[in-house]
Formats: C-alpha cells, structure tokens, sequence
C-alpha cells in the first residue's frame, strides 16, 4: 500500500493537491486488481493557509505581525552574524492618530492605518520588513546594510526621512456609506521615530526593541514628527 501527497489536474486542468491512497489487491482465483483512492487537499491547504496568516499577519493591513517580526529580527541577526553587515530597526508611532478615531470613528481611523502600511511599504526594498507591532505602531526592519556602522547609520537616516516624509503627507480618507455618497475626510498626521542600528549579537532581540522605543519617545520628546538615533551617528 502506498500514500503520498501529489498534484492532480481537475477537468478544468487545475492542478490540486490530494492524497493518494493506491493498494494492489489480489482476491482468491482472480486477477490482481489496483484500488486507488485520491482525497481533494484543496480546502484543507485553505485552511492551513488562513491559520497561518491569522498566526502571523495583522488582519487589518496585511503586514507581518509582532510574531513574525521576532522570527525575521532573528534571521536578519543570523544573517549578519555571516556577512558582517549591520542592519537597522525602526520604531514608529504615529502623532495626532487618536483625534481622528475621536472625530470621525474606528473605521477611518482602520482607512489611516491601511495607508499608513502601504506608505510605509513603498519606502522600503523589498528584502525589507515593515510590521504592524499593535495599535499605530510600526516597526521597519532593514538588513544588509554596509559592514562599517557610520555609512550605515548614514543608508538608515536616508530611509527614515524618506519615511518620515511620506508619513506626514496629507491623508484623504474616502468612507463609504450604504446607500449615500462617499465622503471625503482629510486628515494631517505623522511619526515620531526611533532607530537603532546593530550588527550580529551585539544586543538581544529585547534589547534592540527597547532601544529603538526609547529613541521613539526621544523623538516625541522633540516635538514629534522627526527622526531619533538611539545612539550618535559614528558611536560604538
């Protein structure tokens, strides 16, 4: 008897996955005969799939997760632990978001976050991570840098500014309403945010999240709406 899970194509030609169960069957005084039983995966395979986002993507914006932030912070250690590159982490946290979820409702202030994630996406190459890490807070996790840490903090303060830039253009949010016209709600708003960049095991996965969310409130602190280094460019 043999099981194993293969591709099969439907009349259609799409290929599905299954289980195929084949057993050779040899009844008394008749020929062998195959018995093949084939089990569609397709929903099971769904299934999984939805498991594993609600596991580690944030269902509003799509972005990884709090949990699958720690997993790529990890590889992107490992990585540089190999390569001898530094590589740099984000803590954002947007200003004058609550006054919009005040006026005008949880639902716009979703649309905000929606945006928000998509800005912050374009700002970054592909290789790079943006997560949701829980209310409007972002983190942006950029890898493969330069192996001297002053051109790095140098790449990294080009990409948070372009960040920062994009996050404080103006936001027209378009909300739909059953059965009347769509309305138009233009709000202002931007982030205050905290950097850190690292190389190898330098610091634990905690450390590194602390010194960029103390970095972030160095920037509140400043007035908001701008960039904070946990460290000074060229420290050690």
């Amino acid at each position: 008897m043999l099981h194993r899970p293969v591709e099969s194509k439907t009349k259609s030609g799409d290929k599905v996955p299954v289980f195929s169960s084949h057993a050779l069957l040899k009844p008394p005084g008749q020929p062998p005969e195959m018995f093949c039983l084939d089990i569609d995966l397709s929903e099971t395979k769904r299934a999984q799939e939805q498991v594993r986002q609600l596991a580690f993507y944030d269902a509003l914006t799509g972005l990884p997760n709090r949990r699958l932030l720690g997993d790529r912070l990890n590889q992107t250690m490992a990585a540089s632990k190999r390569s001898g590159l530094f590589a740099a982490l984000m803590f954002l946290d947007l200003d004058n978001f609550k006054p919009l979820n005040d006026a005008h409702g949880h639902s716009v202030g979703d649309l905000l976050l929606i945006e928000v994630a998509r800005r912050l996406s374009t700002c970054v190459r592909e290789m790079d991570t943006v997560a949701r890490f829980g209310g409007d807070e972002f983190v942006v996790m950029l890898g493969e840098l330069e192996p001297d840490r002053t051109q790095s903090i140098t790449q990294t303060a080009a990409v948070a500014e372009k960040i920062r830039a994009s996050i404080a253009a103006p936001y027209r949010l378009k909300v739909a309403h059953a059965g009347q016209p769509d309305t138009l709600v233009e709000h202002h708003c931007s982030a205050s945010i905290g950097v850190v960049v690292f190389a190898n095991h330098e610091a634990s996965l905690a450390e590194i999240l602390q010194r960029a969310d103390a970095a972030m409130y160095q920037a509140k602190e400043s007035g908001r709406n701008t960039v904070r280094f946990h460290s000074q460019p060229g420290s050690t």
